[in-house]
C-alpha cells in the first residue's frame, strides 16, 4: 500500500497543473461566450463595458488564457477568486442563502479552486515555472 501511495504522490503536482488548466479553460469558455458569442448561447456577445457585469467577461476570458498558460498564476488566481466571490455575494447571495437554491454553486467553487492555486501554485505544467527554469 505504501508503494501505492508513493507512486500517486509522484503525480500530485501534475493534477495540479490539470486542474489549473481545465479550470482556464472552464472561464475561459464564459468569457469567450460573453464577448465573442461563442460557443453559441448565453447572451450571444453582446456585453455593456460601462457595467460592473459587462466587465466579468474580459476578466474570465483574460484570466483564462492565464491560467491555461500558467502565466502569472498566482496573482491572476488571486484576483479571480475574489471576482468570483465578489460574484457569488452580488449576483448569487442575494437571491438565498443557500448555494444550491441561487444558482452560486459554481461561482462560490471556482473561488476556492482559484484560492487554493493562489498558494499551491501553477504546477510543472505551465509557463510560470518554465520561466523559473523548471523549479517548481
Amino acid at each position: 500500500m505504501a508503494r501505492r501511495s508513493t507512486s500517486l504522490a509522484n503525480w500530485e503536482p501534475h493534477f495540479l497543473s490539470i486542474l489549473r488548466i481545465v479550470s482556464g479553460l472552464l472561464l475561459l469558455q464564459h468569457g469567450a461566450q460573453k464577448i465573442l458569442g461563442f460557443p453559441p448561447g448565453g447572451r450571444g456577445g453582446v456585453v455593456d463595458l460601462s457595467t460592473l457585469a459587462g466587465w466579468s467577461g474580459p476578466i474570465e476570458l483574460v484570466g483564462g488564457v492565464l491560467l491555461v498558460l500558467g502565466l502569472f498564476s498566482r496573482p491572476t488566481a488571486f484576483i479571480l477568486s475574489g471576482f468570483t466571490a465578489a460574484a457569488y455575494w452580488m449576483v448569487h447571495a442575494p437571491q438565498s442563502p443557500y448555494p444550491i437554491n441561487n444558482d452560486g454553486e459554481l461561482a462560490a467553487l471556482y473561488c476556492f479552486v482559484f484560492l487554493y492555486l493562489v498558494f499551491a501554485g501553477p504546477g510543472p505544467w505551465s509557463l510560470d515555472n518554465a520561466l523559473r527554469g523548471g523549479r517548481r
